[in-house]
C-alpha cells in the first residue's frame, strides 16, 4: 500500500477501522545498527494491542517513535491523516494532544497535587500563558474530578503525588492521559514497577476505560500472561522485527521460543 493510499484509507469515513498505520518504520541510534528493522503494523480502532518481546528488542523504541519522544530514522507513522514521522514544531505539538501516554515510572509532577497532575493533561489545549499559570476552565476542572472518580482516586485530589503508592500514581497517570481526550493510548511497561495484584488492577482499569471510550491501546509489556489476558491482539518482537502478530489464543510455545529464544524458561 502506498503512503497516499494508506492515508486515504485511514480516514475513508466512519467505516474505517484503522486508527494507526505504521509503514516500514526504522530506528537507528547508531548508523548501520537498527533497533527497529522495517516495522509495519496496522492498529485497529478500539482494539487492545500488546507488544511483547525480550529487553532490548525495540518495544519501547516503537512506542516512543509513535509519539515522537524518539525520532524515527525512516518510515511512516500515519495517524489522523498526518505522518507523525515527519511532523515538527506546532504541528507535532498539536498531534500529540491526541496521543495519551502512560509511562513505566508514572512521570508525575511529584510536588504537585493529584488534581494538578490530572489537569496537566490539558496543557496542550490552553494558551502558553494560561499553561504557565496553570489556569484551567471550569469544564476542565469538572472533567478532572470525574476522571479521578472513575479511576478511584477522587479522595486523593488534594494530596501531593509524591505521597502516593505506585499503583495510585499509575491511576493518576491514566487519568491524566484520558484528560487529553486522546484518539489513541500508548503505555510503556505500565506495570513493571507494580506487584502482581496491582498490575492486574491497573490493566483492568486501563482497558476498561479505553473500551468505554472506544480508544485503541498499544501496551508494551513483559508479562506474557497479562498480555494474553487483556489484549485483543499480540505483537511479538525480536531483534527489532515482528515475529508474531495475531490473537492471544494463537500464541503458542513455538512462537514464544522464536520471540525470546530457548525453551527452559517455559517449563
Amino acid at each position: 500500500m502506498t503512503q497516499s493510499a494508506a492515508r486515504q484509507d485511514l480516514h475513508a469515513g466512519p467505516q474505517s477501522s484503522r486508527a494507526l498505520v505504521i509503514n516500514n518504520l526504522v530506528k537507528e541510534y547508531t548508523p548501520g545498527k537498527p533497533v527497529l528493522s522495517g516495522i509495519s503494523l496496522e492498529i485497529e480502532a478500539k482494539d487492545i494491542t500488546a507488544i511483547i518481546g525480550p529487553s532490548g528488542t525495540g518495544k519501547s523504541t516503537l512506542i516512543r517513535c509513535i509519539n515522537r519522544l524518539v525520532d524515527p530514522t525512516g518510515g511512516d507513522i500515519l495517524f489522523m491523516d498526518q505522518n507523525l514521522a515527519t511532523l515538527g514544531g506546532r504541528s507535532l505539538r498539536n498531534a500529540r494532544r491526541h496521543i495519551g501516554m502512560v509511562f513505566q515510572e508514572y512521570n508525575l509532577l511529584e510536588r504537585l497535587s493529584v488534581m494538578e497532575n490530572v489537569l496537566s493533561g490539558r496543557l496542550g489545549y490552553v494558551s502558553p500563558i494560561r499553561a504557565w499559570l496553570r489556569k484551567f476552565s471550569s469544564e476542565d476542572i469538572d472533567k478532572a474530578f470525574d476522571l479521578l472518580e472513575q479511576v478511584g482516586m477522587s479522595q486523593f485530589a488534594d494530596q501531593r503525588a509524591d505521597a502516593l503508592s505506585g499503583g495510585q500514581r499509575q491511576r493518576v497517570a491514566i487519568a491524566r492521559a484520558l484528560m487529553q481526550s486522546p484518539n489513541i493510548l500508548l503505555a510503556d511497561e505500565p506495570t513493571s514497577s507494580l506487584d502482581p495484584k496491582t498490575s492486574v488492577e491497573i490493566l483492568e482499569l486501563m482497558t476498561e476505560q479505553a473500551r468505554k471510550r472506544h480508544i485503541p491501546v498499544m501496551i508494551n509489556i513483559h508479562d506474557v500472561s497479562l498480555a494474553k489476558r487483556f489484549a485483543d491482539r499480540i505483537v511479538g518482537m525480536s531483534a527489532g522485527k515482528v515475529i508474531f502478530d495475531g490473537p492471544p489464543d494463537q500464541l503458542e510455545n513455538d512462537h514464544l521460543k522464536a520471540i525470546y529464544g530457548g525453551e527452559d524458561w517455559l517449563t
